[in-house]
């Protein structure tokens, strides 16, 4: 038979119990009374309040008492929620994609710095347009008068875009394509030139950014209202999901979110709730979330507050699987999983003393991988000057490589993962991120708390909050207010001619005489016609208008005259 086991017998037993002190409790008193308040006594700190660069109070210490969230919710790399990264093995197993953000001039001139690229190490492409292209703006067109290829690649036919990718092995790069008003354009110019190499649409690996609401919230460069627009990102979506499987149709995107002066919270929230706008929509059009979700990718901004950065991913990770899974209803893992790009801040590059953004980018770009990005571009040096010059461009590229095999930061994953603070901080992000859900969702969603500007309200007032700090010095710029040099800013300089709009110009006058005027206008009838319904999927029309050889700005403008033109109301 067993021994029975039974409690040991004390001479204390029956007594009441003094409760047990908490030992970090009592660790953390004694280095306040003992440790902490002699060295105050002797001097006060820097500055009576601490905070991250969005503002978040920042406490001098935190412990294993200050994160909330359960280790359950912090977990694993690759299980649910993928707080500490979408991937199992992370950057051990395969290293995020280098992606150097690149356009200007004319497709060839952008066509050579893309073999450049490839040429030294980058192993994916990424597209800038210039403004007129940006806008839906043929080239000959005189408001796109003194802008064609100042500020990126300039395509206006899709001649153009297989002129850009002449050479370009489609089928093994992938492309991201930074375009959103006219996004389904440029994509179908993308695909039909990829036709003409002989590749089909399933074998295309790539990215339209196509984010058509952060338009309205911040970059300002939408052609019709948002209805609509968002009518016909939800088309790309549809189209994406039934013929090409390794599409993202859509990067919801944050970065310029947080170019146009939010905060991070505001960034993380804003984004998501862009994503969740864009889910919502695809489901009411009868595409199951399973199909599209996967598809899905994001686009944040790297800034200077480290730690805040790191966070912000690890948050935005969290809240997107547990959005997709609990309030959607996905059922593949994949459907959970937040993949994201990220870009260094253009906006924290100064004109002052250039050079010093290689460090900023360098910082910028460390939390990005600690945040466990799947693809990074950084921002060259000379950025707040002028179009990148080839030698800023090869130093921006190396930097990615010396953090990819010279840093040691790949070989361990979410290194920064169990830090109190770290954990605290993506706690209180994920905190106000969910406090903006509740507020849009007050506001009837999305798309009305864009037309009532709430959005753009609170950017303004954050931006506002922060350049009144630069200016009054609270906020240190090293080299504008603190460290400032007289010395003349000494950087080759890449200009860009109006030789790229003549020649522009000269093309499409080429183009319009020896296209077939009859299949030219009736592609564009058709495709005044499918706009005008709501249950047919505009995207076969678009290409149909492409093959007719349709130019950018035509397409554009039948568009228009469906939907008509969109003019904000000023908020401020």
């Amino acid at each position: 038979m067993a021994e029975s086991r039974s409690r040991p017998t004390s001479e204390h037993a029956g007594r009441p119990r003094t409760p047990r002190s908490d030992p970090l409790v009592e660790a953390e008193k004694h280095w306040r009374e003992e440790v902490l308040a002699p060295a105050l006594a002797k001097g006060p700190e820097r500055r009576s309040e601490f905070t991250t660069l969005g503002g978040i109070p920042v406490d001098r210490l935190y412990t294993p008492r200050s994160p909330k969230s359960s280790f359950e919710r912090i977990g694993y790399p690759g299980e649910f929620p993928f707080t500490r990264g979408i991937h199992p093995t992370m950057y051990r197993g395969r290293r995020w994609s280098m992606r150097m953000f690149s356009g200007f001039g004319s497709p060839e001139d952008t066509n050579r710095r893309f073999h450049y690229l490839l040429a030294h190490g980058e192993s994916g492409l990424s597209i800038a347009f210039d403004d007129p292209t940006l806008y839906g703006i043929d080239a000959d067109n005189r408001e796109a008068f003194g802008e064609v290829g100042k500020c990126g690649v300039n395509v206006s036919s899709l001649d153009d875009m297989q002129r850009l990718l002449a050479g370009i092995p489609l089928a093994k790069v992938t492309t991201s394509m930074t375009i959103n008003g006219p996004a389904n354009v440029l994509w179908g110019m993308y695909i039909l030139a990829a036709e003409h190499m002989g590749i089909g649409p399933d074998q295309l690996g790539g990215t339209t950014q196509n984010d058509i609401l952060k338009e309205y919230i911040a970059q300002k460069e939408f052609l019709y209202p948002p209805r609509p627009a968002l009518r016909l990102v939800t088309d790309t979506i549809e189209y994406a999901t039934r013929t090409m499987p390794r599409w993202n149709p859509v990067s919801i995107s944050g970065y310029h979110i947080r170019e146009a002066g939010s905060t991070a919270a505001q960034e993380l929230a804003f984004t998501l709730a862009d994503g969740m706008a864009y889910v919502d929509e695809a489901i009411r059009r009868g595409i199951p979330v399973d199909d599209f979700a996967s598809r899905l990718s994001f686009f944040f901004n790297a800034h200077n507050d480290f730690f805040e950065e790191i966070a912000k991913f690890r948050a935005a990770r969290r809240i997107w699987a547990e959005t997709m899974r609990d309030k959607y209803g996905a059922k593949k893992e994949r459907s959970w999983w937040m993949r994201f790009h990220t870009q260094t801040a253009g906006c924290s590059c100064t004109a002052q003393q250039p050079e010093l953004n290689i460090v900023r980018t360098t910082i910028q770009a460390l939390a990005g991988v600690l945040g466990g990005t799947q693809s990074l571009h950084t921002n060259s040096y000379d950025e707040a000057l002028q179009l990148p010059s080839e030698d800023a461009v090869r130093i921006a590229l190396r930097t990615q490589q010396i953090l990819s095999h010279e840093s040691g930061v790949p070989e361990t994953i979410d290194a920064f993962g169990g830090s109190y603070y770290l954990e605290w901080l993506t706690d209180r992000l994920e905190e106000e991120a969910h406090r903006y859900f509740d507020r849009i969702d007050e506001l009837g969603g999305v798309v009305s708390a864009i037309e009532r500007g709430f959005f753009q309200r609170e950017i303004q007032e954050a931006s506002f909050r922060y350049q009144r700090q630069v200016e009054s010095g609270d906020a240190k710029v090293v080299g504008v207010n603190v460290y400032a040099s007289a010395d003349p800013v000494k950087v080759p300089r890449l200009k860009i001619g109006e030789e790229s709009r003549a020649r522009q110009s000269r093309r499409l006058k080429a183009l319009r005489e020896r296209r077939n005027a009859s299949k030219h206008a009736s592609a564009l009838d058709r495709l005044r016609k499918v706009a005008s319904t709501e249950d047919e999927n505009t995207m076969p029309a678009v290409l149909d208008a492409l093959r007719a050889r349709a130019t950018l700005g035509e397409i554009v403008r039948a568009f228009q005259e469906v939907y008509g033109p969109y003019r904000e109301r000023s908020m401020f």
